[in-house]
């Protein structure tokens, strides 16, 4: 399960604002501000749609371990850009099948 400082810090490296996350993960623009400060812990099924919406948005999330926890971006930008582009076209929905890192 992740921070509040990750979920700001992939915020950040994703680029998408507090208002899209919301409106991607289903949660209150207010929960994530609160969550991101360090104000309030939500519910573990809350923490959970946010780490799910900002893994979609291409961040990759590192567990605790020697070097501490943290986050980096799934793909290069290059490789964001053209999976967006790709994705901005059309066509029947379906899940990706994008190899884990």
């Amino acid at each position: 399960m992740i921070t509040g400082s990750q979920c700001r810090a992939a915020r950040a490296l994703v680029e998408i604002s507090r208002q899209l996350l919301a409106t991607r993960s289903g949660i209150g623009e207010d929960t994530i501000a609160a969550f991101e400060r360090k104000l309030d812990m939500p519910p573990q099924e809350v923490i959970l749609k946010l780490q799910s919406a900002l893994e979609s948005a291409g961040a990759f999330f590192i567990p605790e371990g020697d070097r501490g926890l943290g986050v980096q971006l799934k793909f290069t930008r290059s490789e964001a850009q053209r999976l967006s582009i790709l994705e901005s076209e059309g066509g029947l929905v379906a899940d990706d099948e994008v190899p884990g890192v």
